[in-house]
């Protein structure tokens, strides 16, 4: 008897306290400690980052590593937004680890696209245009939006149409910074019409 639970107390030590909070891959946060410090940003991004205003983004099912990027960048004032860039302010290294270990976690709730956004950019989401050098949306965040994390490209399915328009707007409109994958999307924002952009954001806010 003694034994046996000299054996439980050894396994304990050497798991330690990460045996019933698993660290996030990407980011080595912890979503349990991001659930506390999430609590404030439940005000806009909707609880568990299911926003309901689709001026604001839906962080749920986010990679992990494309959140904590994106919190860096405006905490820097390298991406500039006026109601994000005082929050991500007072956020620490291991706050924004966390809390994009807790969104990451989360189920994101599906959208709907207009039928019409469908049979306008269903071809260009899945094949692109290559007379304008367009790749395919699907190459990157692929099928059904799903992105890819080791690549830091974001989920984009189920995102709310009007948020997922403005980010296209803005990466048209973005200079050259430091994240990589935001000057990839900025050449190819550059390329769409106004209408292929409404319909793109329609069309990726059904994808799930």
């Amino acid at each position: 008897m003694m034994r046996d639970a000299l054996l439980v107390v050894v396994l304990a030590s050497a798991m330690g306290p990460a045996a019933a909070a698993t660290a996030d891959p990407f980011t080595g946060g912890s979503a349990e400690a991001g659930a506390g410090k999430a609590a404030v940003c439940a005000a806009c991004h909707g609880p568990g980052g299911n926003s309901a205003n689709p001026e604001w983004p839906k962080l749920a099912g986010q990679h992990s590593n494309y959140v904590l990027t994106q919190l860096k960048l405006l905490k820097s004032g390298e991406r500039k937004n006026p109601v994000m860039n005082p929050q991500a302010a007072n956020l620490s290294d291991q706050d924004m680890k966390d809390l994009a270990a807790y969104f990451a976690a989360q189920a994101p709730t599906p959208g709907v696209a207009s039928p019409d956004a469908v049979k306008a950019v269903e071809k260009l989401y899945r094949a692109g245009d290559s007379a304008r050098g367009l790749p395919a949306c699907s190459a990157c965040h692929g099928p059904q939006g799903a992105g890819n994390a080791a690549a830091g490209y974001p989920r984009i399915g189920g995102q709310h149409a009007k948020y997922a328009a403005a980010s296209l707007r803005r990466l048209r409109d973005t200079k050259a910074g430091t994240d990589a994958n935001a000057a990839v999307m900025a050449a190819i924002a550059a390329k769409l019409t106004d209408n292929e952009i409404e319909a793109l954001a329609s069309y990726v806010n059904g994808l799930q």
